[in-house]
């Protein structure tokens, strides 16, 4: 889920509901790869990731995520495909995204 989070409420819930689950946070402002190795790796163990403080334009690396864009591959393993890369997808996963903006202003789909 998208929260919209001026007060930082939501991402102090996350981390206190999923600490057990082991979250993983990543801010918005962080490098490319560092989000997509934090994803990669979420995706392959079930961890919950939380992507903090997203701004209006989401990163087109996210689609297939925020889309739900899982397949089975020949052995019947579900996965997802992020750029190059085909990822086991970890029935435990959980993707949330939080941005500081108070009136944002996102496309449909999102």
């Amino acid at each position: 889920p998208l929260m919209i989070d001026p007060q930082g409420q939501a991402n102090r819930f996350i981390k206190l509901s999923q600490a057990k689950a082991q979250v993983k946070t990543c801010k918005a402002s962080d490098s490319a790869k560092r989000v997509q190795q934090t994803l990669e790796m979420c995706l392959r163990l079930g961890n919950p990731m939380l992507l903090e403080n997203v701004l209006e334009m989401l990163d087109p690396s996210l689609e297939p995520i925020l889309a739900n864009q899982t397949y089975k591959d020949a052995s019947g393993t579900l996965v997802i495909k992020l750029g190059d890369n085909i990822i086991p997808y970890h029935h435990d996963f959980k993707f949330s995204l939080t941005t500081v903006i108070p009136n944002p202003h996102y496309a449909p789909e999102v």
